[in-house]
């Protein structure tokens, strides 16, 4: 059991004269204290793969949304293959499966003005969990794979297929080649083509979410047709 295993891998990363390989992975049964964006508590028992990867991106930080895209269609390319079990993207971080949420990315980093120190990307999936342990306040909201197939999935087997997924779209990107996995995004989006508030902090944003852009910011057209460019939010 860990607290968390980014607060655990961020360390590591901060580390990195320790020779803390890129690719380095933390996993844990279960998290005490496992966090979700903005600091939401994310409940995390035995029964879910929860795991970090350290990465050292060569690349400007306006490549982490772009990170956290690419690690979603990873997720449900890797639930796809070994369950069978059709999945969405809920941009930014979550994905859905028959409209309730079964992962949840969360993706940090420490860089400077143009170049990445170091990225950790979480990601914590409800795989062999009954719906009852879930806390009553999220059980209307979140699913787990065992409860859709009606038996116990493979973690092992699971997270083989993520990595093997997230290594090329990360190879992909490290070349500067997001087109490709943008288009794949967009197949499984559940976001775009709906009518959506966004949360912003400050303000709270209307309108119908028409696209991602190349640098993996959403794209919402108010009722008056003005398109505005959101690269960080929450849909509520």
């Amino acid at each position: 059991e860990l607290k968390s295993t980014n607060i655990m891998a961020k360390e590591k990363a901060l580390h990195r004269a320790e020779e803390i390989d890129e690719g380095t992975l933390i996993t844990a049964e279960r998290q005490s204290a496992g966090k979700g964006r903005l600091g939401r508590e994310w409940f995390s028992p035995v029964g879910g793969i929860w795991l970090s990867i350290i990465l050292y991106p060569k690349l400007s930080p306006s490549y982490i949304s772009r990170i956290t895209l690419m690690t979603a269609v990873a997720v449900v390319k890797a639930i796809k293959i070994c369950t069978q079990i059709e999945s969405q993207i809920k941009w930014p971080n979550d994905i859905l499966i028959n409209e309730k949420k079964v992962c949840g990315i969360l993706t940090e980093m420490s860089a400077e003005l143009d170049i990445i120190n170091w990225v950790v990307v979480g990601i914590g999936i409800n795989v062999n969990i009954d719906h009852r342990e879930f806390p009553e306040d999220i059980q209307e909201n979140t699913i787990s794979l065992k409860e859709i197939l009606g038996k116990e999935v493979l973690r092992v087997k699971l997270v083989q297929v993520f990595l093997q997924e997230f290594e090329k779209y990360y190879e992909s990107l490290k070349r500067r080649e997001f087109s490709s996995i943008l288009k794949e995004w967009k197949l499984y989006s559940h976001t775009l083509g709906r009518k959506i508030r966004v949360d912003m902090g400050e303000r709270i944003i209307a309108g119908e979410a028409v696209d991602i852009n190349e640098e993996g910011a959403l794209i919402l057209k108010k009722e008056d047709g003005q398109l505005v460019e959101i690269i960080s939010g929450t849909i509520i």
